[in-house]
């Protein structure tokens, strides 16, 4: 028999179906065949093969759904691992790269009905960052491997007990006169969050100066410490108002009215300063400017939300409090920072969540 000529019906078709990628809808997952328009895949669905696939199906429906939903979301994030592993990216762009694969589970028999309601899955279960604009979806790929290795290597760290001496460290020497003793300090940037521990010095009787621990510090170390003053510029912001947040009315316009140092929690923000109060006694509401506004820090144990900072955003569950340095220690709950253990954080940046 002969073969069919290049631009005949036929030829095309072949050609197409040697691609691989046809219409989604006209896929059947069950039966793992891909039909060429709507008659096929009807006269498919009627096949024996079919329906006995179908009798599979309607045995435990639930178990293959969340099967095939299991696959589909390890089989997009591993895409997104191995070609958008540090970028910010289209949900549309991650989704037509996915489903050029002619052997790809198929969203339609998955338990998200759209790519929105996929996407906002992966945000609510901390495996993507993601970010709704007004061109779309946008995604970041969060990369937990990475965030495991660094745990642990911190936590080797701190096993392996005090550090060496570092040579290049500045210092800046004290004579206390007749004593003949010196004190050495080292110089160290500021920072609103300490993560690192103190380095402590002991003076001996002779005039020198001993570190007692802290030293040299590895490449990773100083890795995440410029990471971590880095994201704390990024985020460090002169507006901190956050809907669902306890705060306290401290203008005293409205003391008058009966609302001064009253509480109300955030409703609504305008224009990043302005935010919409309604007052947890009268349930009056209120438009109070963030100037004449505070933040109410819980009891030991209450949740909060850091507003401003390197972790603006998260919610975390408070520690303790130092009332001496106007700090408090809190532990971040969910997200990719989840466990991680803050220090000292300034009230100003943290603040009651409502209930």
């Amino acid at each position: 028999m002969g073969k069919n000529e290049f631009l005949t019906p036929k030829a095309i078709a072949n050609r197409i179906k040697a691609k691989g990628l046809q219409k989604l809808r006209w896929y059947c997952q069950m039966c793992q065949k891909q039909c060429r328009d709507e008659n096929g895949f009807k006269c498919h669905c009627m096949s024996e093969g079919h329906q006995r696939q179908m009798e599979v199906f309607g045995q435990n429906p639930n178990r293959i759904v969340d099967g095939y939903s299991e696959e589909f979301e390890t089989s997009f994030l591993d895409h997104m691992k191995r070609s958008h592993r540090f970028s910010r990216i289209a949900a549309t762009v991650v989704y037509n790269e996915y489903i050029a694969d002619r052997h790809h589970v198929h969203m339609n028999s998955t338990q998200w009905a759209t790519l929105t309601e996929f996407v906002k899955y992966l945000g609510r279960e901390g495996k993507c960052k993601v970010e709704e604009t007004p061109k779309g979806w946008f995604i970041t790929y969060i990369d937990r491997d990475s965030e495991t290795l660094f745990k642990e290597k911190m936590k080797n760290k701190r096993a392996s007990g005090p550090l060496e001496k570092s040579e290049n460290s500045e210092k800046i020497v004290i004579s206390l006169g007749s004593s003949s003793k010196t004190i050495v300090k080292e110089k160290v940037g500021s920072s609103k969050l300490v993560f690192e521990e103190p380095e402590i010095e002991k003076v001996k009787e002779n005039g020198k100066s001993v570190k007692s621990g802290g030293g040299s510090r590895s490449a990773l170390d100083d890795l995440m410490k410029e990471q971590e003053k880095a994201k704390e510029r990024s985020n460090r912001k002169d507006y901190w108002l956050c809907e669902g947040i306890i705060v306290k009315v401290m203008s005293k316009k409205l003391a008058e009215k009966g609302y001064y140092k009253q509480k109300g929690i955030v409703l609504k923000v305008m224009d990043k300063y302005v935010g919409e109060i309604e007052m947890l006694e009268s349930k009056h509401v209120l438009r109070v400017d963030q100037e004449e506004l505070e933040t109410v820090i819980p009891q030991i144990g209450g949740l909060v939300k850091i507003v401003n900072g390197g972790y603006r955003g998260s919610k975390a569950r408070l520690l303790e409090v130092n009332t001496d340095k106007f700090c408090a220690k809190v532990q971040i709950e969910k997200g990719i920072y989840d466990g991680r253990v803050l220090q000292a954080v300034e009230y100003e940046d943290i603040c009651k969540v409502g209930q």
